[in-house]
């Protein structure tokens, strides 16, 4: 083991460890303690006349100190807030042996450290609801020091807030940024209100594999492991349509999933190459219910987590109730850059692009070609939401193709503020047309685009058993939980988003 170099504070906190034990005082127990409340339900439910909370057992971090004489104050936090505890010597030291209070509770006990705390409510002389201590025990001694915040003659010292360091320490930031565990209660709600809304609507809820033989379900590069015994490549699902759609081929009438994909593709404000997706599929519906189901649900979301359907999202005030805007791609192409491209070649919308100046690529074929000039000149301009229906057949591989235009297909992708927030399609359920569809597919791979779909015969055969009339969605929780709570990047809605591998000391030297 590397030997670790610690400041003076830490090497302080690792001698008050040793002390502790020296006195009979083991600063890491085992044994339970009986919580039986919280700060905030003391705060919210304190009735001085009914003399409530007079048996209160509680446990904290300590954030604060008033060190006295004889009495003095601390301020702890749970996992609900922060209490004030009075704590008099001659109270947690009732007989003559005051070690507890004067050595222990003044010396050896710091920031950041855990107690427990037995006594009873009361509000101080200067009127504040406080826990007179009877009792305090060492639940977890804190050999680190925490950024506390600091404010003086104006100025904020010892503030937490460097992103890399928030994200990194998880942990930390937590404890001294209280606030940011709104975020997270939020997409809890994000994720209890849809699937309360999925299960009112008669589908069930399952599990599909992580490991796959065959990356389906989306075009992405995925990450690629290799299983030992059977001695073959295994993929992180980068989707878990095909499997879920294998379901609907079984009997089921509506299942869906929270799921884990990963892509192994870059990351920004929006992207982290773990992230979750909610993907739902329910027979004999097509794409237009799915659009009147999604903007539902999201009206009901956002009630949920807001307690309103119109609020402050990136700068832009967004309305989430139903209904929204339907706007055929092609459509939308002609009315933000300008141009018609029904009916043109794949040469001519190349040409297209360039005067555009769209980036693109020479192994991009018509579908991502489409694709590219979409996201440059229209993206930006769906600021409220927004439901794209109709995409090129080129873009959509696993979607039907349109019921009135055979070079279109009956798909939807729901924008807000310029983000795509959900993916849904009236399912191809031919697997005649699928297999062709997945041919080309492996012939724009062979072309050199690494994201496009791989042939997957297995999904070919259980549709050749017959798939009904089916509609699909996958919805990012993660953007979605953006979108919400106003978060601004991705990273602020995973409690650990990926990050480059922290300098060892021996490479910073």
């Amino acid at each position: 083991m590397e030997n670790i170099t610690l400041n003076e504070q830490e090497q302080n906190r690792r001698d008050s460890l040793l002390k502790l034990r020296e006195l009979g005082i083991e600063p890491y127990p085992a044994a339970e303690y009986p919580v039986n409340t919280t700060s905030a339900a003391i705060l919210a439910g304190y009735d001085a006349e009914k003399g409530n909370f007079n048996d209160v057992v509680i446990a904290g971090r300590i954030m604060s100190r008033r060190i006295m004489g004889a009495a003095s104050f601390i301020e702890i936090q749970d996992a609900d807030g922060r209490i004030q505890v009075y704590v008099k010597r001659d109270e947690i030291c009732p007989g003559e042996d005051k070690t507890m209070y004067n050595t222990v509770f003044k010396k050896l006990l710091d920031i950041g450290d855990v107690i427990g705390i037995t006594g009873y409510a009361f509000i101080t002389q200067t009127g504040q609801l406080s826990i007179h201590a009877k009792t305090l025990t060492v639940l977890s001694k804190s050999l680190r020091v925490l950024p506390i915040v600091k404010e003086k003659e104006g100025q904020t010292y010892d503030a937490f807030s460097d992103p890399e360091l928030r994200y990194r320490m998880r942990y930390v930031d937590l404890i001294v940024n209280p606030q940011v565990k709104d975020t997270f209660v939020k997409r809890a709600k994000i994720i209890a209100t849809m699937r309360e809304y999925f299960n009112e609507n008669g589908c069930l809820e399952v599990e599909t594999p992580i490991l796959q033989p065959i990356p389906g379900g989306a075009t992405a590069r995925p990450f690629i492991t290799h299983h030992n015994t059977l001695d073959i490549p295994l993929y992180l699902r980068i989707a878990n349509e095909l499997y879920l759609k294998r379901l609907i081929v079984g009997g089921f009438n509506g299942v869906y999933e929270f799921a884990k994909d990963f892509r192994n593709e870059g990351m920004d404000r929006t992207h982290n190459p773990e992230f979750t997706c909610m993907e739902i599929y329910v027979a004999y519906k097509d794409y237009k219910w799915m659009m009147r189901f999604v903007e539902q649900m999201l009206e009901r979301i956002a009630i949920a987590t807001n307690g309103c359907t119109r609020f402050d999202v990136w700068g832009n005030e967004i309305e989430f109730k139903a209904p929204y805007r339907r706007l055929p791609m092609l459509e939308a192409i002609k009315e933000y850059a300008g141009v018609d491209i029904a009916g043109m070649s794949e040469d001519e919308l190349r040409k297209v692009c360039k005067e555009k100046n769209v980036p693109i690529d020479p192994s991009f074929g018509y579908g991502k070609l489409v694709d590219a000039l979409f996201g440059e000149c229209c993206e930006k301009n769906l600021v409220q939401p927004t439901f794209i229906t109709d995409y090129p057949v080129e873009m959509s591989p696993l979607t039907k193709r349109h019921r009135e235009n055979p070079s279109l297909t009956e798909r939807f992708e729901l924008f807000v503020n310029g983000k795509e927030l959900a993916n849904a399609y009236s399912e191809l359920n031919d697997p005649i047309d699928q297999l062709e569809r997945f041919e080309a597919q492996a012939k724009l791979k062979a072309k050199g685009d690494d994201e496009a779909m791989y042939i997957d015969m297995d999904f070919v055969r259980a549709l050749e058993y017959g798939m009904p009339p089916t509609s699909g969605l996958g919805m990012g929780i993660d953007r979605l939980t953006m979108f919400m709570t106003n978060s601004q990047t991705i990273q602020d809605v995973l409690f650990f988003p990926q990050m480059r591998p922290e300098k060892s000391q021996k490479s910073e030297e």
